[in-house]
């Protein structure tokens, strides 16, 4: 028979959890409300309450225009980073391919290697074949970074998932597009979408690659935001920030609302 947990531990279980959260969310909250600060200059606690800051970021191309870089670079490396992913992911799982574990491991790569080496790496690869720096040289280092996190997703699920549900669909006389894009690919919705998810966030946070591989007429938001904080620190950064984590909750709402966060992070 199991015995109960003893009350102490359970309580000092709460109490780490408590603490753990805490830790976490602290920064963010001191973050929140800088952002409301009416002083020029980034402060905490505030002098007094102001949404001007937030004005300045909506309407100004101080952040509006490193936004849109950041935003469409992102759905670009996204839409690169499902495909071939998933691609990669079906190959993996579906298919007896010779190595399979020695190419697993090289995608899963980026995640392991520290993300200034891989900068460093991709810059003097590109100074050398393709002129230096430039737009394309962040495209392609955020894929790179992307891809892991959708093959993983997504090969997760797809161990998961029943292989005569497939088979199923051959016997019944499906030919091989109608099993893929009517059966398997259904399947994996939950580990595309996690996938599209993080690899999204990925490039759109990312800083370190971006600051090797940018040109000087290139500009993302994570950029913009240490170029201000190094020049002039002023409560925007903290109200830009602070609209970042807004965007990243609401897109979690949009998946618990339509898959649950518990089957999406599977």
């Amino acid at each position: 028979m199991v015995k109960a947990v003893p009350g102490w531990i359970r309580a000092v279980a709460v109490l780490l959890a408590v603490a753990i959260g805490a830790y976490m969310l602290l920064p963010i909250i001191v973050v929140a409300i800088s952002s409301v600060n009416s002083e020029r200059f980034l402060s905490f606690p505030p002098k007094g309450f102001s949404l001007q800051w937030y004005e300045m970021v909506l309407t100004t191309d101080t952040y509006l225009q490193p936004f849109l870089t950041s935003l469409w670079i992102g759905l670009l490396v996204t839409a690169v980073a499902v495909v071939v992913g998933t691609a990669a992911s079906i190959a993996l799982t579906r298919f007896q391919i010779p190595g399979s574990q020695a190419i697993l491991s090289f995608l899963m790569a980026p995640i392991i290697v520290p993300s200034i080496i891989l900068g460093i790496a991709l810059l003097a690869f590109l100074s050398v074949y393709a002129g230096g720096a430039s737009l394309g040289g962040i495209i392609i280092g955020h894929i790179v970074l992307a891809i892991p996190y959708v093959v993983r997703t997504v090969s997760g699920v797809l161990l998961q998932q029943d292989r005569f549900t497939e088979e199923a669909a051959r016997t019944m006389g499906a030919n091989w597009w109608q099993r893929y894009l009517l059966v398997l690919l259904p399947m994996c919705k939950s580990g595309i979408f996690a996938g599209a998810f993080f690899a999204f966030n990925i490039s759109f946070d990312d800083a370190v690659v971006a600051l090797f591989l940018r040109s000087p007429s290139v500009e993302t938001l994570p950029l913009a935001i240490y170029g201000r904080l190094e020049f002039s620190p002023d409560p925007s950064v903290a109200a830009v920030s602070t609209l970042m984590v807004l965007v990243t909750v609401l897109v979690l709402i949009g998946f618990e609302r339509t898959l649950g966060l518990g089957k999406v992070m599977a």
